[in-house]
């Protein structure tokens, strides 16, 4: 007779140990990380670790952990270190941790059916509506990220303004007319791909110019879409962007809301990170116009430190939401009660039927820390990125190259017209494992990028990266001036003074 197999422990005791020190080793993993550099290269022991092939037989617990100790923890992307700058990523948090594993235990399907996990999304909808200002009715889905949430909201307008044609039955041959979207120059690249893959075309994408904040010419838009009616072809979307990805700029949101809704167009916001902003009551303003949006991308996981992935798109509108996705299917027959009861499931709302249980770690979060506080970790960010503006407004050898709107600061070096003495200093700060800033292009030249999102950051780190830049410099001249010169002390009991060049 076959012996019954199934992939729970023979030893609950002994799993209970094995894991309780790979948790203790993780919250210390968190603990110590201004102990690590930013980012180390994998080694070549660990790239051959992982072109093994497949395994056949089964290993202890205890054995494959110790291989995620040696070949995968030591080589992360160094996201949640205070001094990785590079990228607009979040760095987590023990809390957030806790809650992917309590996510992990429960395993839901949160594509549907009538169980507490689908509560919890619905409430994080609803907690978003009122930190934006949009309708308490408004809907909302958990998606991977805000690339995914904009291609969402292009498949909402477009449906919105093929009205009765039908597109999901009859495709785009039905609409005998070109649909055309709007967003600036600076969008980031998903919303040309989101026109792509909608069977759009990224042609039809235009492209508007941006001013000397690199935010959207509205007067320009506007001459656009009086062009494009004049030629026959039918305008249906707007996207404005709150925090462009290269510098952090925001559109003129509340200009873009009144020409959207003049012209009857679908005004949707990219705010993959700069929507958060709602969250700080010095930074709001800056987003004034966001409330009027019919659509927002953003994402948790980047100025919520919410882990990966916990991105979030939401519509002012509902059944203009579900008309676009919900679909007919025996397997998903709902029920006047018991587990199948339900109107409407996550899945009437995006493409994914599978999806785990991302509001958990998001509702953990915002209940762990509260609105307050993770807003002043925002606003944190943002003082940080000016006071990094103000040293390098003063740098003997560098000088910046855009507006700091929010947490974003590029900047070039002098003398340097290919960039490539910029390009030098980030791979030798990243490969010293000191900082990781990240290069960017700004009119076709190279640019070093700050984007300071971690709420681990403070200003001993700021200093750090400012002492790690000079040396850094230094090193790309060939020059080497003591270390004394290159930053001042603090100035007072709990206060430092940003040091000059």
């Amino acid at each position: 007779m076959t012996q019954p197999v199934d992939l729970d422990p023979e030893n609950w005791d002994e799993f209970r140990e094995t894991s309780h020190r790979a948790l203790d080793a993780m919250i210390d993993y968190l603990r110590d990380v201004r102990a690590r550099p930013v980012w180390q290269e994998p080694s070549p022991e660990a790239r051959e670790r992982f072109a093994r092939e497949l395994p056949l037989q089964e290993r202890q617990l205890s054995e494959v952990l110790a291989d995620f100790e040696r070949h995968i923890k030591p080589f992360a992307t160094g996201n949640a270190h205070p001094m990785f700058m590079g990228w607009a990523q979040g760095a987590g948090t023990p809390a957030g941790m806790i809650a992917e594993m309590l996510a992990a235990g429960m395993n839901a399907n949160c594509g549907g059916r009538n169980h507490i996990a689908i509560d919890v999304e619905r409430q994080i909808a609803r907690w978003m509506a009122q930190a934006f200002g949009l309708p308490m009715e408004a809907s909302g889905i958990f998606v991977t990220g805000a690339s995914m949430a904009n291609f969402l909201s292009l498949l909402v307008a477009r449906d919105q303004a093929c009205g009765p044609s039908d597109v999901r039955l009859n495709g785009l041959r039905a609409l005998n007319t070109q649909l055309i979207a709007y967003a600036s120059c600076e969008a980031h690249n998903c919303v040309r791909q989101a026109m792509e893959l909608a069977g759009l075309g990224a042609r039809h994408l235009r492209l508007i110019p941006s001013d000397e904040k690199r935010a959207m010419k509205v007067q320009d838009l506007s001459a656009a879409i009086a062009a494009d009616r004049a030629a026959g072809l039918t305008p249906f979307m707007i996207v404005g962007t709150a925090g462009t990805v290269d510098t952090g700029a925001i559109d003129p949101l509340d200009q873009l809301a009144d020409l959207a809704h003049s012209e009857d167009l679908w005004f949707h916001v990219d705010g993959a990170f700069g929507a958060l902003a709602a969250l700080a009551p010095r930074l709001r303003p800056l987003i004034k116009g966001l409330e009027r949006a019919d659509s927002i991308a953003f994402d948790f996981h980047k100025w919520l430190h919410v882990p990966y992935d916990a991105g979030f798109f939401l519509v002012r509108d509902p059944q203009a939401h579900k008309r676009a996705f919900a679909a007919n299917a025996a397997y998903l027959t709902r029920a006047p009660r018991g587990l199948a009861e339900g109107e409407t499931w996550p899945c009437d709302l995006g493409a994914d039927l599978s999806r785990g249980f991302r509001a958990l770690k998001t509702w953990i979060t915002i209940e762990t820390f509260g609105v307050q506080k993770l807003g002043q970790c925002i606003d944190q960010t943002c003082r940080l990125a000016q006071r990094l503006e103000s040293w390098i407004t003063q740098s003997e050898h560098f000088f910046m190259r855009a507006p700091v709107t929010l947490n974003i600061v590029c900047f070039g070096v002098k003398n340097d017209p290919d960039g490539a003495l910029a390009r030098e200093i980030v791979m030798e700060l990243h490969e010293r494992g000191e900082a990781a800033p990240s290069l960017t292009i700004l009119d076709d030249q190279p640019a070093i990028r700050a984007a300071i999102l971690n709420h681990r950051t403070q200003e001993k780190d700021l200093e750090a990266f400012i002492r790690f830049l000079q040396l850094a410099h230094s090193r790309a001249r060939s020059e080497a001036p003591p270390l004394t010169a290159l930053i001042e002390p603090p100035h007072g009991p709990g206060k430092t003074r940003l040091s000059q060049d």
